[in-house]
């Protein structure tokens, strides 16, 4: 939801997209009740998440220095 609440604070989502896609996801049992969502709300969340360079992110590889924590 975080995400979400965050694509309407950068008005990539119009305030009723966002009580839809809310509510879907609020009433979903599950993620693949989520991959139901109708497709208009669909398009709405893929737009928003381009701009926001999510799917990027997801597919970049980690970053070797893990954030400059120390391993083992």
């Amino acid at each position: 939801m975080k995400t979400i609440d965050e694509m309407l604070n950068l008005s990539l989502l119009t305030p009723d997209q966002h009580h839809e896609i809310s509510a879907w996801i609020a009433q979903a049992d599950s993620p693949d009740d989520i991959l139901k969502m109708p497709a208009p709300l669909w398009k709405a969340v893929e737009r928003a998440s381009a701009v926001m360079g999510i799917d990027d992110d997801l597919s970049r590889p980690p970053s070797l220095d893990a954030g400059g924590i120390a391993l083992g």
